[in-house]
């Protein structure tokens, strides 16, 4: 029996009743990893450290004492997420050699549910990009076609769970750097409402949009997962503490009754007839059960990527300032004054993607520019907020499609950075407004054989809803 080809819920089952041990697991996640390694999913691995693991596990199985809800399953790590004693690079020249000397809030929640650690993820540099072209450490190939990219800034996440060399990854989302990898490579990809799982131990790209999120297999999966990571930290003042329901249960089997509001801005020519095609086929399978469509308004949604570049582009100028080569990372050989240094540590140690949105972000934060882009922009955020929370009044989820397109080739939009950034047209605007949102599989393209994703969009602190609606979608999609 192949364990890697089953749900991460399903192999749990199987673990608890004895029939599989979490060494057995692991052990063929590396085989798998191994087998896979042209993809360049996963930039360092934790061999040793996840094989002891995986045996104190599975023994105090045997000795029938209490596990957490992840004990013993096989997980990877995105590379901004810290992990004790193991390389954090964010995939950049600058951080090449950092080892982590503490462990991420998130990723030790997933240690105390004793799920087992094998790897760290490839990634866009700083988590800058939607391709994963942008790592310091080669691109990750998408494994449904590996001339394809796997999308980004989390392409190596949403890599290592589609080429099954692990049952779940973490990655971050930005501005729909889950979603994205997530519908290219044809894996379930959800961000969670912003605040719901802690920051802490997370290099910052934009601290007011990021937010850590699981891809799995699934949606049960994911609920899993979800459950797991939800919560208030104190170390992060903007995780909230509304109450983590057990989403799992959240799963009714049912969406009668079900209210889908429908934003125009969604459908609009920019997007792919076939990928339209699809998304309409998903919505149909809800509705011959129960569910109803609302048209919904969303007017300023057409700006959220330029709200989001001015946005994400300034914090990143911030919290990447830190990067001078003095405290952290690179160090310049040979530089004539302190100027100097910072100049030559930061030229040597960044990517082009990672300098080009530090120009951007310093340029809006500048004297005579910050009131004509930053706090407008700020301002714009807020009423594409409050549209979505008016939407919401009339329908239960939004829907809508993750990408405009399928994935595109290898270095194929390398050079044209407006069509890389649109890319991200359909999922920015959930960052803005802080909501959760998922990506699952509702398609295969037939002209070029790649997966399509839905994006399934919730009011703030409903990752419930989503849930039921995804796991009802892939238990009904047959009908289609």
């Amino acid at each position: 029996m192949n364990y890697l080809d089953m749900n991460l819920w399903q192999v749990k089952e199987l673990l608890d009743k004895g029939e599989v041990t979490s060494e057995q697991l692991t052990s063929m996640c590396f085989e798998q990893i191994e087998k896979t390694k042209e993809i360049n999913a996963l930039l360092s691995l934790c061999k040793e450290s996840a094989l002891k693991t995986a045996k104190e596990i599975d023994e105090k199985r045997k000795k029938g004492e209490k596990l957490g809800a992840l004990a013993g399953i096989p997980v990877v790590l995105k590379d901004n997420i810290n992990y004790i004693n193991t390389k954090t690079t964010c995939a950049s020249k600058f951080l090449e050699n950092w080892v982590s000397p503490f462990t991420a809030t998130c990723a030790q929640k997933l240690i105390d549910a004793g799920a087992v650690i094998i790897g760290k993820a490839n990634m866009d540099e700083f988590a800058m990009g939607s391709s994963t072209e942008n790592s310091a450490f080669g691109v990750t190939k998408n494994p449904c076609n590996t001339a394809y990219v796997p999308g980004g800034s989390s392409g190596g996440s949403a890599a290592s769970v589609a080429s099954k060399q692990c049952f779940a990854s973490l990655g971050t989302d930005t501005g729909g750097s889950i979603r994205e990898p997530a519908s290219f490579c044809g894996v379930v990809g959800l961000k969670p409402t912003y605040g719901r799982v802690s920051r802490s131990g997370v290099v910052a790209f934009a601290s007011s949009l990021d937010q850590v999120g699981p891809f799995t297999r699934c949606a049960k999966d994911s609920a899993i997962m979800l459950s797991v990571l939800a919560g208030k930290d104190e170390l992060d003042m903007t995780s909230s503490s509304v109450e983590v329901k057990n989403y799992v249960q959240e799963i009714k089997g049912d969406v009668k009754g079900l209210k889908i509001g429908i934003a125009k801005q969604f459908f609009s020519d920019k997007l792919d007839d076939e990928v339209k095609t699809k998304i309409q086929n998903a919505i149909n399978v809800l509705t011959k059960n129960g569910a109803t469509t609302v048209e919904i308004d969303l007017p300023s949604i057409d700006v959220a990527l330029a709200v989001y570049y001015i946005v994400s582009s300034a914090e990143a100028a911030s919290n990447l300032a830190r990067f001078d080569g003095i405290r952290y990372g690179v160090r310049a050989k040979n530089y004539e004054d302190l100027v100097d240094l910072y100049v030559k540590s930061r030229t040597q140690g960044f990517g082009k993607e990672v300098k080009r949105r530090i120009m951007l972000g310093n340029y809006v934060l500048s004297s005579g520019y910050f009131d004509a882009f930053y706090r407008k922009a700020k301002k714009v955020q807020k009423i594409i907020k409050q549209e979505f929370l008016e939407a919401f009044k009339k329908c239960d989820i939004i829907i809508s499609p993750t990408t405009a397109t399928t994935a595109f080739k290898i270095g194929e939009k390398s050079d044209d950075h407006v069509a890389m950034y649109l890319n991200d047209i359909f999922t920015v605007p959930i960052n803005i407004a802080g909501l959760p949102a998922m990506s699952i599989p509702c398609g295969v393209s037939e002209k070029n054989g790649m997966p399509i994703g839905m994006q399934i969009i919730a009011p703030h602190f409903e990752e419930g809803r989503i849930f039921n609606v995804a796991d009802f979608y892939e238990n009904n999609k047959e009908v289609q």
